[in-house]
């Protein structure tokens, strides 16, 4: 497992509930900016194996992103949300200037 594997796993496990991160911020706080789709890779392949918070990881305009195939996780994941106090609004968009998480610095090099 890369480091960069390793600081995406621990910061998206550090997300507290009812609040979210877009999949550029956790890749720029793990080191890579431009990483945005490794993020992805990541809670695809490894949701399941380290019990990630995969519905707190939404996209950069406050909306959840998933595949036209794969509607029933995006109803999922806005589920899992609202349960956990995340509103959205008119426009199925969740306001990031309320509920974005920013993690502290860290080390784990």
């Amino acid at each position: 497992m890369t480091d960069f594997t390793k600081r995406v796993i621990k910061i998206i496990l550090e997300i507290p509930v009812g609040r979210v991160m877009t999949y550029g911020q956790v890749a720029a706080s793990a080191g890579s900016p431009r990483g945005a789709r490794q993020v992805v890779r990541i809670l695809h392949s490894m949701s399941a194996s380290y019990n990630l918070p995969w519905h707190r990881i939404i996209n950069a305009q406050g909306s959840i992103s998933t595949p036209k195939q794969a509607k029933e996780k995006g109803i999922r994941q806005r589920a899992s949300l609202e349960a956990e106090g995340v509103q959205f609004d008119a426009s199925d968009k969740v306001d990031l200037k309320k509920y974005r998480w920013f993690p502290e610095e860290f080390d784990i090099y």
